[in-house]
């Protein structure tokens, strides 16, 4: 273990070193000159600025142009590290009230070129760089039109210029999220200027993300709910650039579209509320939904299964499970350790939950949400059915695996189930964790059964099953002290578990990005004693 743990620190050093050397070379007049070799012919396609609706927030009350200090602009030192990525991605466009001057937006972005003419390691990191492309380029009736041809050239040359430096650097980046975004910016660069070099390399690099970062099934391999919903969003925008600029659409776009179209519709629809598993957070999809229905997507699924989750549901319930492997270790930065973990949704309401994810990487509180305990699951010793590394970047990636079996799904119209099986505490425990759940609709009752069965090698331990209530949810026990009382905004259910030790405890609730606040959650615990333990509980509705 010493010798793979140096192994690894070794590797990160030099890879620290490589990292170092290329920042120097980045900045070299070598470089800025391979760079700045540029065809200037002028921008061609304008997009429709509306197709960046699915990307954008927009603000309800537009800006004018003179609140942002035109003076001062670009000269603030002690500018916060978010305000500085968002002013240099221009994304703030967008928020301007077009009866604005264009003479003055056109000035801010000269003043930017003017002091960002060469590369430099904040402005033209691949997101801001990738944006500030994209955000040009869709607003050119405000900073392109109706200029000077000294302007143009100006802004055609330093738009080529950011995409050679992207193309020589894009496959370096480690965030994939980087690399789609920067893929578009070169996409739409390539379509813009009628660039057929640019267009076919960002075409070629869009197959190579997709072929490289998703499933058989057109899944990210993440399993990140989050991240299908980013990849859905950007490469519905690519499609709908080259449909608008009479361009060809690759079939290889149309069909992750469908896959990824088919889990969202699975995901989210019929639903108000985010599952929240392996990194997803609370979001609000429905300006999405309005964007895809404007443009005419209509994806259907009815099948219950997608990415390793499964959704049952209806109109009134919704009962959704991790029942999928973890990924590998290149994916699993945003992986949680909730193997067989479920939530639980009456009317619009949760019951019972995961607590969501904390995603500030160089936060501990990034790994707490990551384990075991902050999932409605079973966990052993306060231990985790997977565990964590964090690498040199700060990052905490999976340093184990479990394999997920005995899986079974049943769906009728009066009757859910689902059971599965995981190995991932055999290793340090000797035990497996079995686990079956079913809803009874005519009497709103969901059962569960947690199954313990030791194996050969298995050591003395003690277990916990957590059941996750959302922050809204109140409890309190009932009289005989066997039982446990949910109250939500217009119902109430009933937690209960006849044989076993029950109690509830304060948690923390992950849900919106990188805030916590307190929530409740229902604990059994007890000791493996037995060759085989069963915990049996029910959540059944006060009628």
């Amino acid at each position: 273990m010493i010798l793979k743990n140096s192994l690894i620190y070794l590797n990160d050093f030099f890879t620290f070193l490589i990292t170092q050397a290329r920042q120097y070379y980045l900045n070299s007049r070598l470089y800025n000159k391979k760079i700045s070799r540029v065809t200037l012919n002028s921008l061609r396609y304008k997009p429709s600025p509306s197709l960046l609706d699915c990307i954008i927030k927009y603000n309800k009350q537009k800006k004018n142009i003179n609140s942002f200090l035109l003076n001062d602009i670009w000269e603030n030192p002690n500018i916060r590290l978010k305000d500085y990525k968002n002013l240099h991605s221009f994304f703030w466009l967008f928020s301007l009230d077009l009866k604005s001057s264009k003479n003055e937006v056109q000035s801010i972005i000269l003043r930017w070129i003017n002091k960002n003419t060469d590369y430099n390691i904040s402005s033209w990191e691949t997101d801001i760089l990738s944006k500030r492309i994209i955000s040009w380029i869709s607003n050119s009736k405000i900073s392109y039109e109706d200029s000077s041809e000294e302007y143009k050239n100006k802004f055609d040359e330093i738009i080529k210029k950011q995409v050679n430096h992207l193309i020589n650097e894009i496959e370096r980046s480690e965030w994939i999220d980087d690399k789609m975004i920067g893929c578009s910016a070169i996409i739409l660069t390539g379509i813009s200027y009628n660039d057929e070099n640019f267009q076919i390399y960002g075409l070629k690099l869009l197959r190579k993300i997709i072929k490289h970062s998703f499933d058989n099934g057109g899944f990210p391999k993440s399993r990140n709910i989050r991240q299908l919903i980013f990849y859905l969003k950007y490469f519905v925008l690519i499609r709908e650039w080259l449909k608008e600029s009479q361009n060809e659409i690759p079939e290889y776009l149309n069909e992750i579209i469908f896959y990824l179209g088919q889990s969202y519709v699975l995901i989210h629809k019929n639903i108000e509320l985010n599952f929240l598993f392996n990194g997803n957070q609370i979001t609000n999809n429905s300006n999405f939904n309005n964007y895809l229905k404007r443009l005419g997507y209509n994806f259907k699924n009815d099948s219950h299964e997608t990415g390793g989750y499964t959704f049952l549901k209806n109109k009134k319930y919704s009962l959704a499970a991790d029942l999928g492997a973890p990924p590998e270790k290149e994916f699993s930065k945003d992986y949680q350790s909730g193997a067989l973990s479920f939530e639980f949704i009456s009317n619009n309401s949760k019951i019972i939950c995961n607590s969501g994810y904390f995603q500030n990487y160089k936060h501990q509180l990034n790994l707490i949400s990551k384990s075991t305990a902050c999932h409605s699951s079973l966990n052993i010793n306060n231990s985790s059915s997977i565990s964590f590394s964090k690498q040199l970047s700060g990052i905490n990636k999976i340093n184990s695996s479990l394999k997920i079996f005995n899986k079974k799904i049943t769906y009728n119209n009066d009757y859910w189930a689902f059971e599965a099986s995981h190995n991932g505490y055999v290793k340090k425990f000797g035990v497996i964790h079995h686990r079956k759940i079913e809803f009874f609709h005519d009497i709103s009752k969901l059962s569960g059964t947690d199954m313990i069965e030791k194996k050969n090698n298995f050591k003395p331990s003690n277990f916990e099953i957590r059941f996750h209530l959302d922050p809204e949810a109140k409890v309190m026990k009932t009289q005989d002290g066997k039982s446990i009382y949910i109250g939500l905004k217009n119902e109430g259910w009933k937690f209960t578990s006849l044989n076993n030790k029950i109690s509830f405890e304060t948690g923390l609730y992950f849900g919106n990005k990188n805030k916590f606040i307190e929530n409740q959650n229902i604990l059994i615990s007890g000791k493996i004693l037995e060759k085989e333990i069963l915990i049996n509980w029910d959540i059944e509705r006060i009628k």
